[in-house]
């Protein structure tokens, strides 16, 4: 075989081992850099007497590895001979895209050329429909796999498990559980995670209670669906009983209390975890900033601030966008947007943080400088940004603004507008004292507005204490909802500003003989 290498002025050099003569375990090493991928690309095109199927695989296998799709699949058009190994690979590429329309499509062809699928082929292919709708294909599919014997095998049944789990078919869960012989501590673990996302929390229960054997995933999935179940307390419960916990089991116990609003469980539970020894990864540090940031603890912030300096963790995106959100929801947005100057990549969820947090301190013009530098950098803006931004324009009376944008989310980027959209521009109209205007808007939506679009009208006229514009927004609130105490709270303060106080005492006796109550401040549209 010859390398020619002329742009450096050498004769061509002979290799003296053949082609056909490289193990197969050398030829898996080559292929797993792209450089010894293309070394073994033109052995191969130079040697084509010297293919077998495993060297077709393999080098089927590098292309997939590499993100080389279209190769993989001119090769294997290429094929005169195919195992179900080169199937595998195909599907497994398939997986890892989430395309699942050539999953099916090759499936279909695979059956067709007469082969048998394996347990891997089946596991796979079923992995693969999950993201897609499963309700038809995936009882066909496990009718093949009984008929091919493998209802017993653990891979297809754990894979079967996911399937009927999210088909949320409880009786053909059971029954693919009860079928698999050898049920390891993974198929088990599938079993009960299957139980708790059904929200059947005492029967996962039950079911951890009879395994043979337990590892720190099985308590870990028993701890993050009690509290997905809202069962916090249950979750502490068993969380505490573990002997053994990792950082897995410690950062699902205290997002699972961010993400159920129990903030200072949260923030209570990370110096433990600390003190001792597990050391906190990213996905801790942005749960635990979260609660901070929703619990306005600034000072804790600080220290975590220092404790992600002192762990290094100062490149992880996730880490730094969390730290943003928290210097800007505990009211230092100088310094969310110091630490947002220097992310090594600014993702839409970090555009989508920092805007926020301009609008949440009334930053219109830096909002929107934000919003067009983020678009201009080829970042596509979603629904969340276009909250974000509109809401910013409402807060700085950037009408104009605020209408240009609007205009822009479906016209340019194709984002059609929900009722929280609609409710930004209620809400911009009605800060400017545009009221008239802001009710042509609700009348003229396409969507039915709800109490959060006509609540953004209702508070505008508690701002201009205007009583006309805010009979429409009373009416149709309770129409909504007829003890919403915000109604009461907003229609008193009108009336109280224009001296109308049989009124005010009329809506405070409603309230005492509706036995309704009025909450703290807040605002329609968040």
């Amino acid at each position: 075989m010859w390398l020619r290498k002329s742009h450096q002025g050498l004769k061509p050099m002979r290799i003296t081992r053949q082609f056909s003569g490289i193990s197969s375990a050398t030829l898996n090493q080559m292929m797993r850099s792209s450089g010894g991928l293309t070394h073994l690309r033109h052995l191969f095109d130079e040697f084509p007497t010297s293919r077998n199927l495993v060297s077709w695989n393999i080098l089927i296998a590098g292309y997939v590895r590499h993100g080389c799709i279209p190769t993989a699949l001119h090769l294997f058009d290429e094929m005169r001979h195919r195992d179900i190994v080169t199937w595998n690979t195909l599907f497994s590429a398939f997986q890892n895209k989430q395309d699942y329309h050539s999953t099916f499509q090759y499936y279909r062809l695979l059956q067709s050329s007469g082969f048998r699928p394996n347990h891997y082929t089946f596991s796979i292919v079923i992995t693969s429909f999950l993201v897609s709708s499963v309700d038809i294909i995936l009882p066909q599919i496990h009718a093949q796999i009984v008929s091919l014997g493998y209802s017993s095998n653990a891979f297809v049944g754990s894979a079967l498990i996911r399937g009927y789990t999210k088909l949320g078919d409880h009786s053909a869960l059971c029954c693919v559980f009860r079928d698999i012989l050898e049920k390891s501590v993974p198929v088990w673990n599938a079993f009960i995670l299957g139980l708790m996302d059904l929200g059947l929390t005492l029967e996962a229960h039950r079911a951890f209670n009879r395994m043979p054997r337990r590892n720190v995933v099985s308590w870990t999935i028993l701890i993050d669906g009690f509290l997905k179940n809202d069962q916090f307390q249950k979750a502490r419960y068993i969380f505490d009983k573990m002997d053994e916990k990792n950082i897995i089991s410690w950062t699902a116990m205290i997002s699972g209390y961010v993400r159920l609003g129990k903030y200072f469980n949260a923030l209570e539970l990370f110096p433990v975890m600390i003190r001792s020894g597990t050391r906190p990864n990213q996905h801790t540090f942005s749960s635990i900033l979260a609660a901070c940031a929703k619990h306005s603890e600034l000072l804790i912030g600080e220290q975590l601030h220092t404790s992600i300096l002192k762990y290094g963790i100062t490149d992880e995106i996730v880490v730094l966008t969390a730290l943003v959100g928290m210097y800007a929801k505990c009211g230092n947005i100088d310094a969310a947007h110091r630490i947002f100057k220097t992310l090594p990549e600014k993702t839409l969820p970090s555009w989508n943080t920092i805007i926020g947090g301009f609008a949440m301190h009334g930053l219109a013009r830096r909002a929107v400088n934000a919003f067009e530098e983020m678009t201009s950098g080829g970042i596509r803006p979603d629904q969340t940004t276009f909250v974000h931004v509109l809401s910013a324009c409402g807060h700085g009376g950037e009408v104009l603004e605020g209408e240009r944008i609007f205009v822009s989310m479906e016209k340019t980027y194709g984002i059609p507008a929900e009722k929280e959209h609609y409710a930004c521009m209620v809400d911009l109209y009605g800060r400017a004292g545009l009221l008239d205007k802001a009710l042509s808007f609700i009348k003229g939506m396409p969507l039915q507005a709800d109490v959060v679009v006509w609540g953004a009208l209702l508070g505008s006229c508690a701002v201009h204490s205007d009583s006309e514009f805010s009979s429409n927004a009373v009416e149709a609130v309770l129409k909504l909802e007829n003890d919403n105490p915000a109604v009461y709270s907003l229609l008193s303060k009108i009336y109280g500003e224009k001296g109308v106080w049989s009124s005010v005492t009329y809506l405070k006796n409603k309230m005492k003989e509706n036995n309704i109550k009025i909450h703290k401040a807040g605002s329609w549209i968040g």
